[in-house]
Protein backbone atom coordinates (compact mmCIF):
# COMPACT_ATOMS: atom_id res chain seq x y z
CA UNK A 1 0.00 0.00 0.00
CA UNK A 2 1.52 3.29 -1.00
CA UNK A 3 2.40 5.41 2.65
CA UNK A 4 2.44 8.84 3.32
CA UNK A 5 6.55 9.26 1.68
CA UNK A 6 4.94 7.49 -1.87
CA UNK A 7 1.79 9.89 -2.03
CA UNK A 8 3.76 12.76 -0.89
CA UNK A 9 7.05 11.60 -3.76
CA UNK A 10 3.56 11.42 -6.31
CA UNK A 11 2.47 14.76 -5.19
CA UNK A 12 5.71 16.44 -6.22
CA UNK A 13 6.76 13.89 -9.30
CA UNK A 14 3.28 15.30 -10.56
CA UNK A 15 2.67 18.74 -9.46
CA UNK A 16 4.95 20.38 -12.55
CA UNK A 17 3.04 18.84 -15.14
CA UNK A 18 -0.33 19.60 -13.85
CA UNK A 19 -0.49 22.80 -11.76
CA UNK A 20 -1.97 25.91 -13.87
CA UNK A 21 -3.05 23.90 -16.61
CA UNK A 22 -6.48 23.41 -17.89
CA UNK A 23 -9.07 20.48 -18.17
CA UNK A 24 -9.70 19.98 -21.69
CA UNK A 25 -11.33 15.90 -21.85
CA UNK A 26 -11.73 13.72 -19.07
CA UNK A 27 -12.22 10.22 -19.85
CA UNK A 28 -13.10 7.58 -17.33
CA UNK A 29 -12.85 3.89 -18.51
CA UNK A 30 -13.96 2.42 -14.59
CA UNK A 31 -16.40 3.83 -12.34
CA UNK A 32 -16.17 1.10 -9.93
CA UNK A 33 -13.30 2.21 -7.45
CA UNK A 34 -13.85 2.07 -4.09
CA UNK A 35 -16.33 5.49 -3.88
CA UNK A 36 -17.70 4.99 -7.70
CA UNK A 37 -16.36 7.99 -9.73
CA UNK A 38 -19.01 10.94 -9.25
CA UNK A 39 -21.69 10.80 -12.20
CA UNK A 40 -20.94 14.07 -14.10
CA UNK A 41 -17.12 14.72 -13.53
CA UNK A 42 -16.08 14.63 -16.87
CA UNK A 43 -18.26 17.30 -17.62
CA UNK A 44 -17.51 19.60 -14.51
CA UNK A 45 -14.05 19.51 -14.78
CA UNK A 46 -14.02 20.63 -18.31
CA UNK A 47 -12.27 24.02 -18.58
CA UNK A 48 -11.24 23.95 -15.49
CA UNK A 49 -7.59 25.12 -14.42
CA UNK A 50 -5.71 23.05 -11.95
CA UNK A 51 -4.50 24.66 -8.73
CA UNK A 52 -1.37 24.03 -6.29
CA UNK A 53 -1.19 20.30 -5.01
CA UNK A 54 -2.00 19.46 -1.64
CA UNK A 55 -1.70 16.30 0.60
CA UNK A 56 -3.14 15.20 3.54
CA UNK A 57 -2.42 12.42 5.39
CA UNK A 58 -2.27 9.83 2.22
CA UNK A 59 -4.88 12.01 0.49
CA UNK A 60 -3.67 14.19 -2.72
CA UNK A 61 -5.88 17.22 -2.55
CA UNK A 62 -6.48 18.59 -6.28
CA UNK A 63 -7.72 22.20 -5.88
CA UNK A 64 -9.17 24.45 -8.77
CA UNK A 65 -8.14 27.64 -9.59
CA UNK A 66 -11.08 30.06 -9.50
CA UNK A 67 -13.27 27.53 -8.40
CA UNK A 68 -14.51 26.72 -4.60
CA UNK A 69 -14.46 22.88 -5.14
CA UNK A 70 -11.24 20.46 -5.17
CA UNK A 71 -10.58 16.48 -5.99
CA UNK A 72 -9.45 14.46 -3.79
CA UNK A 73 -7.36 11.50 -4.93
CA UNK A 74 -6.60 8.06 -2.77
CA UNK A 75 -4.34 5.43 -4.56
CA UNK A 76 -5.54 2.93 -2.20
CA UNK A 77 -3.53 -0.05 -2.19
CA UNK A 78 -2.36 -0.40 -5.75
CA UNK A 79 -3.28 3.03 -7.42
CA UNK A 80 -0.84 5.29 -8.95
CA UNK A 81 -0.60 8.91 -10.79
CA UNK A 82 1.86 9.26 -13.83
CA UNK A 83 1.99 11.56 -16.42
CA UNK A 84 1.71 10.44 -20.12
CA UNK A 85 1.33 11.98 -23.77
CA UNK A 86 -1.76 12.55 -25.58
CA UNK A 87 -2.28 9.22 -27.60
CA UNK A 88 -0.49 6.68 -25.16
CA UNK A 89 -2.73 4.43 -25.58
CA UNK A 90 -3.65 3.09 -21.86
CA UNK A 91 -2.83 -0.39 -19.90
CA UNK A 92 -4.91 -2.53 -18.44
CA UNK A 93 -6.12 -1.30 -15.16
CA UNK A 94 -5.54 2.64 -16.21
CA UNK A 95 -9.53 3.53 -15.50
CA UNK A 96 -9.26 7.61 -15.53
CA UNK A 97 -7.67 10.26 -17.97
CA UNK A 98 -7.44 14.17 -17.03
CA UNK A 99 -6.08 15.29 -21.06
CA UNK A 100 -4.78 18.60 -20.16
CA UNK A 101 -4.16 22.14 -22.71
CA UNK A 102 -0.07 21.38 -23.17
CA UNK A 103 -0.73 17.61 -24.75
CA UNK A 104 -0.07 16.23 -21.37
CA UNK A 105 -2.59 13.74 -19.67
CA UNK A 106 -2.61 12.71 -15.97
CA UNK A 107 -3.41 9.24 -16.06
CA UNK A 108 -4.39 6.69 -12.90
CA UNK A 109 -3.99 3.38 -12.37
CA UNK A 110 -4.79 0.84 -10.13
CA UNK A 111 -5.19 -2.89 -10.66
CA UNK A 112 -7.18 -3.33 -7.17
CA UNK A 113 -9.28 -0.35 -7.52
CA UNK A 114 -9.19 0.18 -3.87
CA UNK A 115 -8.36 4.06 -4.47
CA UNK A 116 -10.45 6.68 -5.73
CA UNK A 117 -11.32 10.39 -6.94
CA UNK A 118 -14.21 12.33 -5.28
CA UNK A 119 -15.08 15.94 -5.02
CA UNK A 120 -13.41 17.51 -1.47
CA UNK A 121 -16.63 18.49 0.65
CA UNK A 122 -16.26 22.07 2.14
CA UNK A 123 -12.40 22.08 2.35
CA UNK A 124 -9.77 19.41 4.00
CA UNK A 125 -10.70 21.48 7.55
CA UNK A 126 -14.55 20.04 7.07
CA UNK A 127 -14.67 17.34 5.35
CA UNK A 128 -15.20 13.87 6.65
CA UNK A 129 -12.88 11.90 5.49
CA UNK A 130 -10.51 14.75 6.92
CA UNK A 131 -11.94 16.19 9.90
CA UNK A 132 -10.80 13.14 12.43
CA UNK A 133 -7.53 12.89 11.29
CA UNK A 134 -4.10 13.56 13.82
CA UNK A 135 -1.12 16.32 12.87
CA UNK A 136 1.58 15.19 9.88
CA UNK A 137 4.36 13.74 11.36
CA UNK A 138 6.60 16.36 9.90
CA UNK A 139 4.86 19.30 11.67
CA UNK A 140 5.68 20.85 15.15
CA UNK A 141 2.33 19.31 16.07
CA UNK A 142 3.58 16.14 16.36
CA UNK A 143 6.08 15.53 19.31
CA UNK A 144 7.15 12.60 22.29
CA UNK A 145 4.87 14.60 24.27
CA UNK A 146 1.93 14.18 22.14
CA UNK A 147 2.54 10.11 21.93
CA UNK A 148 3.35 10.35 26.06
CA UNK A 149 -0.32 12.08 26.70
CA UNK A 150 -2.64 10.01 24.43
CA UNK A 151 -1.06 6.72 25.33
CA UNK A 152 -1.89 6.80 29.17
CA UNK A 153 -4.10 3.90 30.21
CA UNK A 154 -3.42 2.57 26.89
CA UNK A 155 -2.91 -1.56 26.94
CA UNK A 156 -2.59 -1.82 23.38
CA UNK A 157 0.95 -2.37 22.00
CA UNK A 158 2.78 0.49 20.99
CA UNK A 159 2.96 -0.56 17.12
CA UNK A 160 -0.79 -0.29 16.20
CA UNK A 161 -1.11 2.95 18.17
CA UNK A 162 2.02 4.83 16.59
CA UNK A 163 -0.33 3.07 13.04
CA UNK A 164 -3.56 5.14 14.61
CA UNK A 165 -4.46 7.82 12.17
CA UNK A 166 -6.07 9.84 15.15
CA UNK A 167 -2.76 9.78 16.61
CA UNK A 168 -0.56 10.77 14.32
CA UNK A 169 -1.12 10.07 10.13
CA UNK A 170 0.71 8.27 7.84
CA UNK A 171 2.86 6.14 9.71
CA UNK A 172 2.01 2.72 8.11
CA UNK A 173 3.61 -0.66 8.75
CA UNK A 174 6.95 0.10 7.03
CA UNK A 175 8.14 3.27 8.65
CA UNK A 176 6.33 2.22 11.76
CA UNK A 177 8.46 -0.66 12.19
CA UNK A 178 11.56 0.93 11.38
CA UNK A 179 11.06 3.64 13.57
CA UNK A 180 10.69 1.57 16.53
CA UNK A 181 13.86 -0.25 16.04
CA UNK A 182 15.59 3.21 15.76
CA UNK A 183 14.19 4.39 18.79
CA UNK A 184 14.46 0.84 20.32
CA UNK A 185 11.54 0.25 21.54
CA UNK A 186 9.64 -3.14 21.18
CA UNK A 187 6.90 -2.93 19.47
CA UNK A 188 4.64 -5.53 21.73
CA UNK A 189 4.75 -3.10 24.45
CA UNK A 190 1.79 -1.44 25.83
CA UNK A 191 1.72 2.10 24.49
CA UNK A 192 0.66 3.10 28.27
CA UNK A 193 3.71 1.90 29.88
CA UNK A 194 6.11 3.97 27.90
CA UNK A 195 7.84 7.04 29.20
CA UNK A 196 7.90 10.21 27.81
CA UNK A 197 11.65 9.86 27.10
CA UNK A 198 11.20 7.08 24.92
CA UNK A 199 8.44 8.42 22.74
CA UNK A 200 10.94 11.74 22.37
CA UNK A 201 12.93 9.46 20.71
CA UNK A 202 10.01 7.70 18.77
CA UNK A 203 8.54 10.49 17.69
CA UNK A 204 12.22 11.64 16.73
CA UNK A 205 13.02 8.65 14.75
CA UNK A 206 9.27 9.06 13.04
CA UNK A 207 10.33 12.40 11.57
CA UNK A 208 13.71 11.10 10.49
CA UNK A 209 12.78 7.78 8.83
CA UNK A 210 9.53 9.48 7.04
CA UNK A 211 11.62 12.35 6.02
CA UNK A 212 14.65 10.22 4.60
CA UNK A 213 12.12 8.50 2.84
CA UNK A 214 10.61 11.52 0.60
CA UNK A 215 14.37 13.29 0.54
CA UNK A 216 15.41 9.70 -1.11
CA UNK A 217 12.31 9.11 -3.46
CA UNK A 218 12.78 12.36 -5.35
CA UNK A 219 16.09 10.78 -6.84
CA UNK A 220 15.18 6.95 -7.06
CA UNK A 221 11.71 7.26 -8.29
CA UNK A 222 10.92 5.99 -11.61
CA UNK A 223 10.25 9.48 -14.20
CA UNK A 224 6.68 10.28 -13.48
CA UNK A 225 6.27 11.34 -17.07
CA UNK A 226 5.80 8.49 -19.69
CA UNK A 227 6.91 6.57 -16.84
CA UNK A 228 5.09 3.25 -15.24
CA UNK A 229 3.73 4.75 -12.22
CA UNK A 230 4.44 1.96 -9.83
CA UNK A 231 7.14 3.57 -8.45
CA UNK A 232 6.93 0.84 -5.13
CA UNK A 233 8.60 1.59 -1.94
CA UNK A 234 11.96 3.47 -1.74
CA UNK A 235 15.14 1.50 -2.46
CA UNK A 236 16.17 2.57 1.04
CA UNK A 237 18.16 0.19 2.99
CA UNK A 238 15.24 -1.23 5.94
CA UNK A 239 16.52 -2.72 9.39
CA UNK A 240 13.65 -4.75 9.79
CA UNK A 241 10.90 -4.66 7.61
CA UNK A 242 10.28 -7.76 5.80
CA UNK A 243 13.66 -9.22 6.77
CA UNK A 244 12.23 -11.78 9.87
CA UNK A 245 15.29 -14.69 9.90
CA UNK A 246 17.94 -12.36 8.80
CA UNK A 247 20.44 -11.21 11.19
CA UNK A 248 19.63 -7.96 12.54
CA UNK A 249 22.20 -5.63 11.04
CA UNK A 250 23.14 -3.56 14.67
CA UNK A 251 23.94 -6.33 16.97
CA UNK A 252 23.55 -9.84 14.76
CA UNK A 253 20.72 -11.33 16.39
CA UNK A 254 18.32 -13.28 14.28
CA UNK A 255 15.31 -10.71 13.86
CA UNK A 256 11.56 -12.19 14.98
CA UNK A 257 8.33 -12.04 13.51
CA UNK A 258 5.37 -11.20 15.27
CA UNK A 259 1.74 -10.08 14.47
CA UNK A 260 0.25 -7.10 15.90
CA UNK A 261 -2.96 -5.25 14.96
CA UNK A 262 -3.20 -8.09 11.81
CA UNK A 263 0.02 -6.75 10.28
CA UNK A 264 3.29 -8.64 10.45
CA UNK A 265 5.89 -7.03 12.55
CA UNK A 266 9.80 -7.65 12.14
CA UNK A 267 12.15 -6.48 15.31
CA UNK A 268 15.26 -7.40 17.23
CA UNK A 269 14.48 -8.83 20.80
CA UNK A 270 18.34 -8.24 21.51
CA UNK A 271 18.47 -3.83 20.33
CA UNK A 272 14.08 -3.05 21.02
CA UNK A 273 13.04 -3.76 24.43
Amino acid sequence: MPELPEVETTRRGIAPYVEGREIREVRVRERRLRTPVPEGLENALVGARIGALGRRAKYLLMPLADDARSLIWHLGMSGSLRIVRLGELPRKHDHIDLVLDDGGVLRYHDPRRFGFVDWLQGGPESDPRLTRLGPEPLSEAFDGARLHRLSRGRRLSVKPFLMDNAVVVGVGNIYASEALFMAGIDPRRAAGRISLERYERLAAAVREVLAAAITQGGTTLRDFVSGTGEPGYFAQRLNVYGRDGQPCQRCGAELRLVTLGQRASVYCAACQH
